[in-house]
């Protein structure tokens, strides 16, 4: 009998696969499908503090092994989550989640966090450095080790749950900006968020996507995002969450050998909505396959 447990900043999970945000909406969509209980847990469609439309439409394009998107955010807003979504979700889901916060301010990221704090349904924040700081001329705050710590500093003193800094790959060093964060209060790393990418249409010569570039995503990318879960496992304390292309048992098991505690599945629910039920339940052949009884004790094994 294999365990497939793991512990994620002191919380216990049934198993490491987490749906990625964005990619999972709420949750109570998907429990339409099946009993989403089997999931580790899973990150909420990121939230702001205001409700946001997101960016123009066309916001997809499609890619060798993977896909493009520039959503930007789509959301009905913290209050929303707290007072809708939530309660829905606690209809169907008996374990904690994850919340996905964004901000373009740091004080938009207190606010929202705190108003989240309260919510007992909540286990861990994800925070999406990812967005633009309006106050450093739209720069991400994920690309500059100062930004983010500013980020993780001010969400660690308004909450009492464990903080995840969710970091961006389109940076030179990733384990500087991984170092920092830590240093700031984060309680664990997750990566890789997209990579930026574009499709033209040679058609009409212009960008498919309306926004010109988006975050690229897809099976593509699992190479570069296992490459900075082992950079960064190798430079910080804490738990580290990979992902990025995963899409099997097996990448799993390859993202938790690189160093990752638990790992997200992104764009393969877009494809497959049964893609985490289907990973989850291929795991323990997966592990007697390759001689693994105990998932926790291979944690950045290829180091």
């Amino acid at each position: 009998m294999v365990n497939t447990k793991v512990d994620l900043c002191g919380i216990e999970l049934d198993n490491p696969v987490i749906p990625a945000s964005g990619t999972f909406g709420f949750g109570y969509e998907f429990a339409e499908l099946y009993d989403i209980n089997c999931l580790g847990t899973f990150s909420f469609k990121g939230t702001t503090l205001e409700s946001r439309f997101g960016n123009p439409t066309p916001r997809i394009a499609e890619c060798t092994s993977g896909m493009i998107n520039s959503v930007g955010l789509q959301n009905p807003g913290v209050h929303g989550v707290i007072e809708h979504e939530l309660p829905e979700l606690k209809k169907v889901f008996g374990k904690k989640v994850m919340a996905n916060v964004g901000g373009f301010t740091v004080d938009e990221y207190i606010e929202c966090c705190t108003l989240l704090d309260k919510v007992d349904l909540i286990g861990w924040f994800e925070i999406n450095i990812s967005c633009p700081n309006v106050h450093a001329g739209g720069v991400n705050f994920g690309t500059d080790a100062k930004n983010a710590a500013d980020v993780i500093s001010a969400v660690r003193k308004v909450v009492s749950k464990p903080v995840i800094a969710k970091l961006t790959p389109n940076v030179t060093d990733i384990t500087e900006i991984a170092v920092a964060c830590e240093e700031a209060g984060a309680d664990a790393i997750s990566l890789i968020n997209t990579l930026l990418g574009m499709r033209i249409d040679l058609k009409t010569r212009k960008p498919v996507i309306a926004n010109k570039m988006g975050g690229f995503s897809g099976p593509a990318i699992m190479p570069v995002a296992l490459r900075a879960v082992y950079q960064v496992y190798d430079k910080v304390k804490v738990p580290v969450i990979g992902m990025g292309g995963v899409s099997s048992a097996k990448d799993v098991i390859e993202m938790m050998l690189a160093g990752a505690t638990a790992v997200e599945v992104g764009a393969a629910n877009l494809v497959n909505p049964f893609a985490c039920r289907d990973i989850i339940n291929d795991l323990p052949a997966t592990m007697e396959k390759y001689n693994i009884s105990n998932l926790s004790e291979i944690i950045g094994g290829a180091h």
